[in-house]
Parts: structure tokens; C-alpha cells; sequence
């Protein structure tokens, strides 16, 4: 028995390739919270995070046949669901400013006192971003990505998902500072 994380559901992998719908219910429901979840935090809308779910499942079961397990399943559905975020946040027109021809200074923003930050008032101020500074926070410090892997996603450079990760990171730190 396989027992790599690459393999974890196999068989209720193998069966929803084959078009088992039962195998993919229980697939479904391994996964639909944490992909939930993940929309959300990219999104900020129920209605618009459980639409993009739904998409991405609808897509992963009608792309099965792609699946390798170079990766587990649970980080390739995440791929795609955050992929599908970008692309809906895309359609909405929220854009980042490139600035691959620019000079800019990051000026180093203090790090706020151990203890001094509760989980809500990060989540009121995480509401308060501009959806572009919201999605390259998520990206970055909450679901893990690199700055080339969040480039990929956006198609934009590294150096433009770092620069406006320091600009999204200060001007929450100064959205939580006047709470």
C-alpha cells in the first residue's frame, strides 16, 4: 500500500477518472471546505467563492485525466482553484500596477509588538485592502506561494508581486494602526 501523500484517495481518484459519481462525491466532499475556504479568503464574497468552487471542481473532474500525482490531489485542486480566483478577480478588472520599468524604495515597516494584534482587528483590516493588495496578502502569506509562483498566477514579474506585497503589507500595518 502507498502510503506518499501523493496517493492519499487513489482509489477515489481512480474511480471518479473513470467516471464514478459516486467516487466523486466523496472526492467532492474530502475537499469542497478547504477549497471553500481558500476561495474566500481570496475573494471576500460567499457567492462568488462558492461559484468559483463549483467551477473548479467541475474542472479538475473534467480534467482527471491530467492528473499524474506528481503532486497530491489537494494541492493540484488548490492550483486550480486559486487560478480560478485570479481569472474571477481578472474578469472584475482588479489589476495590479506593474512596475517593471520603475525605481522604487521599500522603506522597512516595523514589525507591530508581540501580542499587540488580535485575529479581528487583522480581518477588518484585511477587508479594508484593495482587492489587489488582498490577493497577494492571501497569496503569499496565507496560502504559502513564492513570489514566482504568485508572478505565474498573476502574469506578472517576481519583482512585482514583491514590491506590492511591501506596499499590501504597510498599508495594512497603517490600516491596523488606526484602529
Amino acid at each position: 500500500m502507498e502510503t506518499e501523500i501523493r496517493f492519499k484517495h487513489k482509489e477515489l481518484i481512480e474511480g471518479s477518472k473513470s467516471g464514478n459519481r459516486e467516487a466523486q462525491y466523496k472526492l467532492y466532499h474530502l475537499y469542497v471546505g478547504a477549497m471553500f475556504n481558500i476561495g474566500m479568503r481570496m475573494l471576500y464574497s460567499r457567492e462568488d467563492a462558492e461559484d468559483v468552487v463549483q467551477e473548479s471542481f467541475v474542472d479538475a473532474f473534467g480534467n482527471l485525466g491530467r492528473f499524474k500525482y506528481d503532486s497530491s490531489f489537494g494541492y493540484w485542486l488548490k492550483r486550480i482553484v486559486i487560478n480560478n480566483c485570479v481569472n474571477h478577480l481578472k474578469k472584475q478588472k482588479v489589476e495590479t500596477t506593474p512596475f517593471e520599468n520603475h525605481e522604487f524604495h521599500l522603506h522597512k515597516v516595523e514589525a507591530p509588538q508581540e501580542g499587540t494584534m488580535d485575529i479581528q482587528k487583522i480581518k477588518k483590516g484585511m477587508e479594508m485592502l484593495p482587492k489587489g493588495f488582498k490577493q497577494i496578502i492571501v497569496l503569499y502569506l496565507i496560502e504559502g506561494y513564492t513570489h514566482d509562483e504568485i508572478a505565474e498566477f498573476l502574469s506578472i514579474s517576481p519583482s512585482t508581486s514583491k514590491s506590492q506585497y511591501h506596499r499590501a503589507k504597510k498599508k495594512l500595518l497603517d490600516l491596523l494602526k488606526d484602529m
